[in-house]
């Protein structure tokens, strides 16, 4: 079934997270008989992850390793829900075609903390639009011109109110590019903007598996998953386009994020911070040092937890279960993964707990006040 659905979703990030995140939840649903539909993916970085998926025919394996409930999960997933990856640098207008598609319903996106960027000197005649945003614009716009029906655009950026943060961006562009009225009231109001918060560790490609030799796109995460979607008005209780044990439908994604944002990812920045001067090269070594394991105890429950009570369900518990994932013995989490984005990232996951502490209490928090004593910078050795 799922190679006879139409193309449904079109998604900027061609990256290991969205794979083994919202397309094998697709891929799952589309197996389920839910009809969600096909991916198509579109990549705007360097490199030829579009291309490999083109030769893969945008199939790939995910294998999941770790601890659920006490027991050992070890088991490996196909995904069949890409369809086809665009490179959009060489194929652009493939991608405004799939915009001018009726079957297309959703956009996805993956781009980072730092992907909703533009540049001041983007032109609405850019053969190809340099930053997300004016991508993103550009295909609404040529939907909208299509006469076709609105999208529900889904981003998965770790930023607070991610979907209002985009839209208004893409809507401030638009208004620079000197676009209709009636295309800013088509995309301010008529689209579905979704807040999001997704929480899965992915590590990437294995060191080595069985699987390798004939799937260079194999990747492995952790059995945890949480995709935590704003329900619009466009999405009814009981009918939303896709359902998963995974995903929660909610009227209220801010605790969530909070909670995974301040936490989990607070905490991988912190121990990037904390264990590379030291040496440590893996999350999961780095958490089983001793020294280490306690300061990021300290940390979290002395410092990022005090901030949270009281805003979000049990972050105390969530911290103890953050602590569990890190010690994963069967992911191979780089910490030089982490750095990528780190200017960002420290913007986002650790800097709002420092203030926020020193509001709630009237002091600095020390430890974290110390981690950040320099901005924050990356540790020798290591590039953003």
């Amino acid at each position: 079934m799922p190679s006879s659905l139409p193309e449904t979703v079109l998604q900027f990030g061609s990256g290991r997270f969205l794979r083994a995140f919202a397309d094998l939840f697709i891929h799952q649903a589309n197996q389920q008989g839910q009809k969600v539909g096909r991916v198509v993916i579109v990549q705007s970085t360097a490199g030829d992850r579009a291309g490999a998926l083109a030769s893969a025919s945008g199939k790939y394996h995910v294998v999941l390793r770790g601890i659920q409930n006490g027991q050992v999960v070890d088991q490996v997933e196909p995904c069949e829900s890409v369809s086809r990856a665009l490179a959009a640098q060489t194929q652009w207008p493939q991608v405004l075609e799939l915009a001018r598609s009726p079957h297309l319903a959703t956009v996805l996106s993956n781009t980072t903390e730092a992907g909703y960027e533009t540049f001041p000197d983007e032109k609405p005649d850019d053969a190809i639009p340099r930053s997300f945003p004016a991508k993103l614009l550009a295909v609404l716009r040529a939907r909208h011109a299509a006469g076709l029906k609105p999208l529900r655009i889904i981003p998965c950026e770790l930023r607070e109110g991610n979907a209002a943060l985009l839209r208004n961006i893409v809507v401030e562009l638009a208004r620079k590019f000197g676009d209709s009225v009636s295309l800013i009231e088509y995309i301010q109001n008529q689209c579905a903007w979704h807040e999001t918060l997704v929480d899965r560790i992915v590590t990437g490609t294995p060191a080595e598996h069985p699987l390798l030799a004939s799937d260079p796109l194999l990747t492995v995460c952790e059995p945890y998953a949480l995709f935590a979607i704003h329900r619009a008005q466009q999405e009814q209780p009981g009918k939303e386009f896709i359902q998963n044990p995974a995903i929660i439908w909610t009227d209220d994604v801010l605790p969530y994020f909070l909670r995974k944002v301040r936490i989990l990812n607070g905490g991988h920045t912190a121990l990037l911070l904390r264990a590379w001067p030291r040496g440590f090269r893996q999350v999961g070594d780095a958490v089983k040092d001793p020294e280490n394991r306690a300061w990021l105890e300290q940390l979290l429950f002395t410092e990022i937890v005090p901030v949270l009570e009281g805003r979000c369900d049990d972050p105390a518990g969530f911290a103890r279960a953050v602590l569990d994932r890190f010690a994963n013995p069967f992911l191979q989490h780089k910490l030089a993964d982490i750095a990528l984005h780190h200017a960002s990232k420290v913007q986002v996951r650790l800097l709002p707990t420092l203030a926020e502490y020193e509001l709630k209490f009237g002091k600095k928090p020390p430890l974290l006040s110390a981690l950040l004593a320099d901005g924050g910078a990356l540790p020798s050795g290591l590039t953003a």
